[in-house]
């Protein structure tokens, strides 16, 4: 949980500043689970060489997708595969960027679903 959320959950000294904490939570792509437990919910978008692509809900800008696995954690702007955070070999850009080529409309469209 963003550090923000925890903040603004731990000051919540009203019903009103509780709900409000709730509501940022529940629409932040966090869902709870039967036992109290947050998930967030992200979706796979693609997997490339054990590379999972995951594109968060209601995600800050610029449009973007995240890289998970093999010791990468990495993000990249959806309109032209620019490394936004984080850092990856070059052989694997290059995988990134030849999935992105071929992917760039999903990409679009699933961020423009989750927003």
């Amino acid at each position: 949980m963003p550090d923000e959320l925890q903040k603004e959950i731990a000051d919540a000294s009203s019903v009103e500043g509780s709900l409000a904490a709730l509501e940022h939570l529940l629409s932040g792509g966090y869902n709870v689970l039967p036992n109290g437990d947050l998930y967030f919910i992200k979706e796979l978008v693609g997997r490339v060489n054990g590379l999972s692509i995951y594109i968060y809900p209601k995600d800050h800008p610029p449009p973007h997708f995240h890289i998970r696995g093999g010791g990468i954690d990495a993000s990249f702007s959806i309109q032209d595969c620019d490394l936004l955070k984080g850092t990856i070999n070059p052989r694997h850009h290059g995988l990134i960027r030849w999935w992105h080529r071929e992917a760039q409309a999903k990409l679009q469209e699933t961020w423009a679903k989750l927003a």
